[in-house]
């Protein structure tokens, strides 16, 4: 280990997000460059640091910060380098020889404890000086919380987090109840709040504990799709969490109903334990759906002549099931159209598009991701967005929770907005949708009920559905065109739990039978490098593995990692990066895994010049990595439609290596050709809606690598994790309320 001391000579990068910074620092008239986290940096600092020297391929000779210690300058010199540095908002470094001229050594004493006699300064008035001051105190402050924090084992982010939501009430919070950090701040859960009780030595059975493991517990679950718990549920949650042994719960969940932290509603089976903004959601959901429903008086037969009509002047013919889902779509507020593929959900949206536009309605289009709406869009043949886009997502927005410009006060100019992939909106989503939607536009939503739920809570479609409040077509005729498809036929087989013949010669649903997992991969491989991107006519980077597990023989994690090598190898052409455990290299194919709103992108032209910008980049969209820059510590990524988005190390922990994709991941796209890897695996996951879900992301290709018997086991395992969602139930109690009053 070595150590060093002297001035921040120039600060050459730094990433305000993090505090990676590199920066050049002057020991006895050597410059040396470092590399390291810092917080609150200054050009003209005086810093003790202590670290290894490392040898950069490219940037030579660095030192590598593992501690360091800010020293207030002291000398004349070094206070007004300091002061002219920046580091004090306002104080440039003419100011600060003047200042330095009129105070010596005194001038952080004068700043700090008397800082009316700033004034005698020329270009510092009295505002001007307690500005002054006040940024010192703040500095001083912060540095000070800093060191408190770093004693309870708390990094420099978040105790930069802390400071900024609480200032000095910091230290009443930590000492007396650190837990409401785990509510108050983003990225302080409960198990890190947990640790510091346990450093400060609040008792394990104290009450804030068992409140917040049961705030914990109710979190959790939303996570795993449940907007509640049964009581017994979390009674048995928090104890286990807790680690305590029957623990009495009762008391405190009193307790936090008073303070409406959480409700409790008793129904015939169980008592329901919600969050209380979970509650609410749902109820303001059902509230806001059934405002919506209103009912148009129109004749039937005219409806059927308008119809007529626009199958004539476009070429399209629709079924029974098909014009009645139309006249359903003109004479209610709200209606859903189900259905599996093939089944003729487009050309209905595309009549019901063309008989409204006739009517001179304005029709907003979305769906949940950007695949989704591209697919979407190029279906109808109109502008379709992410939902996240149609409600105009705000970009100046810190909160972890999603915050809209289209809301209630700022609603959607439309007529009617029609959602297509219904299945994957969770309960947030659908409340900000319907914040935005006026009674009197009709919504119209599309989906597939036998498709995996959202990964976010509730079971919004299928409750919407088990309501029996609106009206509901479900569309279950194969067209002839969509039956020649051994995929669409075999997708309804398996929707059924019908025997599939996987001996049968097929154009589109292919097996390969393949008993051990490393076949099964070298199988895979095989199929990606050689055979698939010809036979459908697509890139290898189209080709997509799903695979029902994140672990295991063949789960996401190892897949991606040999998928890598065979399709990505290494080069000494190629740079590449161990981000947060995974090793990244350019021409990986990555996704991204949660919605960024604020990541700019630019598209350019073949001379590189920008032709194009914009913010924002989605759960999903899959990209490649163009290029690494260790010294920046930034990758670039390309994803569709050539939009080149710089991500800093730490942001992209937001990606993942993409050759193979959980199926959950998969939902809103389709893929030229998929290869499923099947072996065993748990049979609450092993199930069919994952089975079908998998196969209907396929358009031109499905192929099933490994075990016979475990794919019909998939096909025949009906088991699905239940959801504990209230909507249904919220939808009936208030329409009944509704029809009362």
């Amino acid at each position: 280990m070595d150590t060093i001391e002297g001035y921040v000579e120039h600060i050459v990068y730094r990433n305000e997000e993090n505090g990676y910074t590199v920066f050049s620092i002057l020991e006895d008239g050597e410059e040396i460059t470092c590399v390291g986290t810092l917080q609150f940096l200054s050009e003209g600092e005086y810093l003790k640091i202590e670290g290894e020297y490392v040898e950069h391929p490219t940037y030579g000779l660095q030192l590598k910060i593992s501690n360091y210690e800010e020293i207030a300058p002291k000398d004349i010199a070094s206070i007004e380098k300091y002061l002219g540095s920046g580091a004090i908002k306002g104080i440039g470094p003419a100011m600060a020889k003047r200042i330095v001229k009129e105070f010596g050594e005194d001038t952080f004493k004068v700043m700090e404890e008397e800082p009316e006699r700033l004034v005698k300064v020329r270009g510092i008035s009295e505002k001007k000086a307690m500005e002054i001051s006040n940024m010192v105190q703040e500095k001083r402050d912060l540095r000070k919380a800093m060191i408190f924090l770093q004693q309870y084992g708390i990094n420099l982010n978040l105790g930069v987090k802390i400071y900024k939501e609480y200032g000095q009430s910091m230290y009443g919070i930590i000492k007396e109840n650190p837990y409401k950090m785990a509510e108050d701040i983003d990225g302080i859960g409960f198990k890190i709040a947990d640790e510091i009780a346990t450093r400060i030595g609040i008792k394990t059975d104290s009450d804030y504990r068992i409140k917040s493991g049961i705030i914990y517990a109710l979190s959790q679950a939303a996570l795993n799709g449940h907007t509640y718990l049964p009581l017994e549920n979390v009674k048995n949650s928090v104890s286990e969490l807790l680690k305590l042994q029957d623990v009495d719960i009762e008391c405190q969940l009193n307790d936090m109903m008073m303070d409406k932290r959480i409700v409790i509603k008793r129904t015939d089976e169980e008592e329901c334990v919600f969050a209380s903004n979970m509650y609410y959601t749902e109820l303001n959901v059902a509230r806001m759906l059934l405002e919506l429903n209103s009912k148009a008086a129109i004749s039937e037969d005219k409806l059927r002549n308008r119809i007529s009509k626009v199958e004539k002047d476009t070429g399209l013919t629709l079924d029974e099931l098909q014009k009645q889902a139309v006249i359903e779509a003109v004479k209610n507020g709200v209606l859903i159209i189900t259905g599996g593929p093939g089944t003729g959900k487009t050309t209905t949206i595309n009549t019901i598009i063309n008989l409204l536009e006739g009517e001179q309605m304005d029709i907003m289009l979305a769906a949940p991701t950007g695949r989704a709406a591209k697919r979407m869009q190029e279906a109808t043949k109109r502008e379709a967005k992410t939902i996240h886009r149609l409600l105009e997502v705000s970009m100046n927005s810190d909160s972890s929770v999603d915050m809209f410009d289209r809301n209630e006060m700022n609603p959607l100019e439309a007529d009617v907005v029609i959602i297509d992939e219904m299945s994957m909106v969770d309960i947030y989503l659908m409340n900000s949708l319907l914040k935005a939607i006026t009674p009197g536009t009709r919504l119209i939503m599309v989906g597939d009920v036998n498709q995996l739920p959202s990964v976010g809570p509730g079971n919004v479609l299928k409750d919407i559905i088990k309501s029996e409040q609106f009206n509901v077509v479900k569309l279950n005729k194969i067209f002839r065109q969509a039956g020649e498809s051994d995929i669409v036929v075999n997708a309804h087989k398996i929707n059924k739990g019908e025997r599939i013949d996987l001996t049968k010669r097929s154009k589109d649903f292919l097996y390969l039978k393949r008993e051990d997992a490393n076949r099964i991969i070298n199988a895979s491989i095989t199929l990606m490098k050689e055979k698939l991107p010809e036979y459908v006519g697509a890139d290898i980077f189209e080709i997509q593995v799903l695979t029902p597990m994140r672990k295991g023989l063949l789960g996401v994690e190892r897949l991606n990692v040999i998928l890598q090598e065979y399709i990505n190898p290494p080069s000494k052409q190629k740079h590449e990066e161990e981000i947060s455990g995974t090793l990244y290299r350019e021409g990986d194919k990555v996704m991204q895994i949660k919605n960024d709103y604020n990541l700019e992108w630019e598209i350019k032209n073949r001379y590189g010049v920008a032709v194009g910008k914009g913010t924002g980049v989605f759960n999903g969209d899959i990209g490649k990595i163009i290029s690494i820059n260790h010294y920046l510590e930034m990758l670039e990524v390309e994803f569709e439609e050539g939009k080149i988005i710089k991500y800093t190390f730490k942001q992209a922990e937001e990606l993942e290596l993409a050759y193979a994709v959980t199926i959950h991941k998969s939902q809103g796209s389709e893929y030229p050709a998929v290869i499923l890897p099947i072996l065993t695996g748990p049979k609450m996951l092993m199930t069919r809606n994952l089975i079908y879900t998998a196969v209907t992301r396929a358009k031109k290709c499905v192929c099933i690598v490994g075990d016979e018997s475990e794919f019909r086991n998939m096909v025949n395992n009906t088991l699905e994790q239940r959801r504990y969602s209230g909507l249904d139930t919220g939808i009936k109690e208030l329409s009944q309320q509704m029809s009362e009053t």
